[in-house]
């Protein structure tokens, strides 16, 4: 069966979005892993995960998503975790507007 992009975007999208923010908080605004677990409203171990690669494993290389990412972490960081969906939303948006995942994802066109 073809999945959705949305589907689509829930397994593996999701995944990244949060990889990418908690890197962000981690590397770029000094939270440790339990703080930033706490932040996300995931465990310590999923944040563990994403730093290891383990969930979330595709790459963006795109500086502008990037930098959207790190706007999104300082967020988040400065206004609670009521900012979590509605940033993840929004990075969300921006990485399906650029089509990241358009080569692994075939229903990623066009939706």
């Amino acid at each position: 069966m073809k999945r959705t992009t949305c589907e689509y975007m829930m397994w593996n999208g999701l995944p990244v979005i949060r990889r990418g923010i908690a890197e962000s908080m981690i590397n770029n605004f000094g939270l440790s892993q339990k703080e930033t677990a706490e932040k996300l409203g995931v465990t310590p171990a999923a944040i563990c995960q994403y730093v290891s690669r383990k969930r979330g494993n595709l790459e963006i290389t795109d500086k502008d998503i990037l930098m959207e990412i790190k706007i999104s972490a300082e967020r988040i960081i400065n206004n609670g975790n009521d900012n979590v969906i509605p940033e993840t939303c929004r990075i969300c948006k921006i990485l399906r507007s650029k089509d990241t995942f358009s080569l692994v994802c075939n229903s990623c066109n066009g939706e």
